[in-house]
């Protein structure tokens, strides 16, 4: 403090420092790589990759697709990711499951992407699926296990429809509502300029990323342009999208005018409840604040005044998501609820040394379906949307 000579009242600024803010839509790569260490590298920026795995290949991915779907993340918003790279050697699943085990001391990971699941950009018909749902099935266990990650799969590069279908289906169940499935995959130009298929894993993790920087983690990751590609492996029509869609695809779609968009944002959830991507990744989140921030009340007098503040740096943490649109609610008490106190702590919990806190939340829901109606009178045509 600096020390002041003329007795009176003098004015001094304080800048307090800012709020400790969460970063999120950072997703972890797991693929082979030309060269490079097999530790999680931290990258920032495309050249970044190229100096540490070598550059992305031409041809049909001799190399894997791994540096394709970085370079689609930076491409489409992404600000920070990890890269793992996986022996050339090893299984799928075995590849997965030891890229996976070098990420447990990454708190800062909430998206994981495995882009060299599928080795070429094409399916035969006959072709075994099981090597692929296994795989990716790892990667939805992994992130229900972290109970913060989420996973972002692709489907395999089927021309028809129907396989994509029995894909999602293997991986439908309580483990599906961490991960989302996309398919087609997308047409990019490849550095001899032919035109190449990539998985869309890496660009839609791009997508994600921005969403959560412009808005949160409750903005939908979809409706938005994918950058840094030229067309769609497939085509779907509006009945293929819808039909897959019902069964938890999110697909891709090249809209005239409009550019390649992300079509869809549902989980791989059996659960109703835990359809929605927003939702999955905002209690997530919300998950991983607490473990973060919360930190600090460890070891504190289990008593009121430890419940009182429990409940006020929650209240206060989620009023922030509320006024931001994440909580649905015409009041905060709408939105969402805390309770700490004698109720939720008898005596046997308090001599336990635990403290138990209920939390509960109202997710904002996208609007998915928006029916305009078109009314013919004798008085003329009215238009109205519900």
């Amino acid at each position: 403090m600096t020390q002041q000579l003329t007795p009176g009242v003098h004015r001094q600024d304080v800048f307090p420092p800012p709020a400790p803010t969460q970063l999120t839509g950072v997703p972890a790569f797991l693929g082979r790589a030309a060269a490079g260490p097999y530790t999680p590298q931290r990258l920032t920026l495309w050249p970044q990759f190229e100096a540490v795995f070598g550059g992305a290949t031409s041809g049909d991915a001799p190399d894997g697709f791994l540096a394709d779907a970085v370079r689609g993340f930076f491409d489409n918003g992404g600000t920070l990711c990890h890269v793992v790279r996986v022996p050339r050697a090893l299984s799928p699943v075995e590849a997965v499951q030891e890229g996976l085990a070098t990420l447990d001391d990454l708190d800062d990971v909430d998206l994981v992407c495995a882009p060299d699941i599928v080795a070429a950009a094409s399916w035969p018909v006959d072709k075994d699926l099981a090597p692929v749902v296994q795989a990716q099935q790892a990667m939805l266990r992994h992130c229900r296990q972290h109970g913060d990650r989420f996973a972002l799969l692709d489907g395999v590069p089927a021309v028809d429809p129907a396989k994509v279908a029995e894909q999602c289906a293997a991986l439908t169940g309580a483990d599906g509502a961490f991960g989302a499935l996309y398919y087609p995959w997308l047409g990019a130009s490849g550095a001899d300029g032919r035109l190449r298929h990539l998985p869309p894993s890496g660009h839609v993790a791009g997508v994600y990323s921005t969403a959560d920087q412009r808005v949160g983690v409750h903005k939908a990751p979809a409706n938005t342009v994918v950058e840094g590609i030229v067309d769609l492996q497939v085509q779907l029509t509006a009945a293929e999208v819808g039909t897959l869609y019902g069964q938890r695809v999110n697909c891709l779609r090249a809209l005239p005018g409009r550019g390649v968009r992300v079509w869809g944002a549902r989980t791989l959830g059996a659960d109703p409840a835990w359809q929605d991507v927003t939702a999955r990744r905002l209690v997530s989140t919300i998950g991983r604040w607490i473990e973060r921030f919360m930190t600090g009340l460890v070891h504190e007098p289990n008593d009121v005044r430890l419940w009182v503040r429990i409940m006020r740096e929650l209240t206060a943490y989620l009023d922030g998501l509320f006024q931001r649109g994440a909580l649905q609610g015409r009041t905060p008490a709408e939105a969402f609820y805390v309770k700490c106190d004698h109720e939720t702590n008898p005596p046997a919990a308090i001599e336990a040394g635990v403290v138990v806190t209920h939390i509960g939340v109202a997710p904002t829901a996208p609007a998915e379906f928006i029916t305009v109606r078109v009314i013919h009178g004798a008085s003329g045509v009215t238009v109205g949307v519900a």
